[in-house]
């Protein structure tokens, strides 16, 4: 894939994500994606911070969105390659400071296959 096309893809994230649009954004995921969060490691200490899979990302997505409904994300900066996307952001939640978040998605073939997150 071309940088244009992940960066596109990155676009689609976002605006699905924004949406809380979990189908639309579970498109964009291969079928055995890996997710990686820190906040999925403090919520499901048993994962260790990684699922795998549409079915566990969509049960991590829709407990998000339903107990955020106000989470919006605010991109400050996408940089992507061949491969992957290095995405920049602004997490925000009404009545939570906002936290400054880094993710990278790992794509192949025009779904991501990995995507890992980094708070700072």
């Amino acid at each position: 894939m071309s940088a244009e096309k992940n960066l596109s893809i990155a676009h689609l994230w976002f605006e699905a994500f924004n949406a809380h649009n979990l189908e639309k954004l579970l498109s964009l995921y291969d079928d055995e994606a890996q997710h990686f969060s820190p906040k999925l490691k403090i919520r499901h200490p048993e994962t260790n911070g990684l699922v795998i899979g549409k079915d566990a990302l969509r049960s991590w997505w829709q407990d998000a969105f339903d107990r955020l409904p106000s989470l919006y994300y605010k991109v400050t900066s996408l940089t992507a390659n061949s491969d992957r996307v290095f995405m920049e952001y602004t997490r925000s939640v009404e009545g939570e400071t906002e936290m400054l978040v880094a993710e990278v998605l790992e794509i192949k073939d025009g779904k991501i296959v990995f995507s890992r997150v980094y708070h700072g």
